[in-house]
C-alpha cells in the first residue's frame, strides 16, 4: 500500500504541500484531484522519491521512500507528469532500457515486453524514435514503462493527458483491469476520470486535503443530488410549470433555462422530489421531452470545495 504521514514540502516562503496524510490499499484506485497548482504533482513526486519532503514520511508497501529507496521503488511503477523519456531512442529500445533498469531477464523479460507493447498498441511504432511520436503515443510509452515490471503499486500523474477519446477509454479500461491486485493512485484534474476509474477520491487545494470520499459520496454533497430536471415540449407551458415546481413544499429552488425549455427543481436537504414532480407533470398535463433524476454534479462539488 501507499502511506503518507504529515507530508509537507516548502519552497522558501511557499508551502506547496501542507501536512498531507492518507493511505491507499490493494484493490483501490485513488483519484488525487485538485486545481492546477494545488500540490498534486509535488505530492506524487515525494511519494515516488523524486523530491525529498520538508517534513513527514511516505512509504511503499512498508518501505520508507527516503530510508529504503531501492526497496520502495522496486515495488512502484511511476508515470510522471509529461511522461519524460529519451527522444532519440526507439520505442522498443527505450522499453528494453527500462527492462534493464528493472532487472528483467529471460522469459519474464520477453513476456513483459510483449505484453506492454501489445496492450498499449505500440507495435506499429516500436521502431520509431520517441521524438517522432504524437503526444498520445508518448503518453502510451510512458504508461508502458510504468507497468513493465508488473509492480503492485502504480502512481499515474495525468495518465490520459493528450489522448483522444478512444485512447482515453483504452487507458481507463487498462486501469480497471489492473486494479484488482494493485494499489493505484491517479493524479488528475479531469473530473470524468474519477467517475470512470476511481473507487475513492481525495481533493487537495492549496496543498491541503479538503475532501476524502468515494465518488458517489462526493456527488451526494452536490446541491443537485436528487434534483429533478424536466424539458418541456411547449414554450407556452414554461412559466406555469416553473411556478408550480417552485410551489412544491419539498423544492428549495428552481433553475430555469427558458431557451432550452429546461427546468431543474433543487430539493430541500434530504428531500426526494421525483414522485412529486412526476405527479405534478401528470396533473398539469405538461408535455415533456424528458424527465431526469440527477445523482449530483461532481464539478459543482469540486468548485465549492476548492474555491
Amino acid at each position: 500500500m501507499i502511506k503518507t504521514e504529515r507530508l509537507t514540502k516548502r519552497y522558501d516562503t511557499l508551502t506547496a504541500v501542507d501536512n498531507v496524510s492518507f493511505e491507499a490499499r490493494p484493490g483501490e484506485v485513488l483519484g488525487f484531484l485538485g486545481p492546477n497548482g494545488a500540490g498534486k504533482t509535488t505530492t506524487m513526486r515525494m511519494i515516488a522519491g523524486f523530491i525529498a519532503p520538508s517534513e513527514g514520511t511516505a512509504s511503499i508497501c512498508g518501505h520508507d521512500i527516503e530510508r529504503e529507496p531501492l526497496a520502495a521503488k522496486t515495488l512502484l511503477g511511476y508515470l510522471p507528469e509529461g511522461a519524460p523519456s529519451y527522444g532519440e531512442m526507439s520505442v522498443r529500445g527505450f522499453l528494453e532500457f527500462i527492462a534493464d533498469l528493472r532487472g528483467l531477464a529471460g522469459a519474464v523479460r520477453r513476456t513483459r515486453l510483449q505484453h506492454v507493447i501489445e496492450r498499449l498498441a505500440l507495435g506499429a511504432v516500436a521502431a520509431q524514435t520517441i521524438d517522432t511520436l504524437s503526444k498520445g503515443f508518448r503518453r502510451r510509452v510512458g504508461i508502458a514503462q510504468a507497468i513493465l515490471h508488473d509492480p503492485p503499486v502504480l502512481i499515474l500523474d495525468e495518465p490520459t493527458d493528450g489522448l483522444d477519446p478512444n485512447q482515453k477509454h483504452e487507458v481507463r479500461t487498462l486501469i480497471n483491469e489492473m486494479a484488482a491486485d494493485k494499489t493505484i493512485v491517479v493524479s488528475t484534474h479531469i473530473l470524468e476520470e474519477v467517475a470512470a476509474v476511481c473507487t475513492r477520491a481525495i481533493i487537495i487545494a492549496h496543498g491541503r486535503i479538503v475532501a476524502d470520499d468515494s465518488p458517489q459520496g462526493l456527488t451526494a454533497r452536490s446541491r443537485y443530488h436528487n434534483a429533478v430536471s424536466l424539458r418541456l415540449e411547449r414554450a407556452e407551458q414554461f412559466a406555469a410549470a416553473r411556478a408550480a415546481l417552485a410551489a412544491l413544499p419539498q423544492v428549495d429552488s428552481v433553475e430555469a433555462d427558458e431557451a432550452g425549455l429546461r427546468l431543474t427543481a433543487l430539493p430541500r436537504t434530504g428531500a426526494q422530489l421525483l414522485a412529486d414532480v412526476n405527479a405534478l407533470a401528470a396533473r398539469s398535463g405538461l408535455a415533456l421531452q424528458a424527465l431526469e433524476l440527477e445523482s449530483g454534479r461532481l464539478d459543482e462539488v469540486f468548485r465549492s470545495i476548492t474555491t
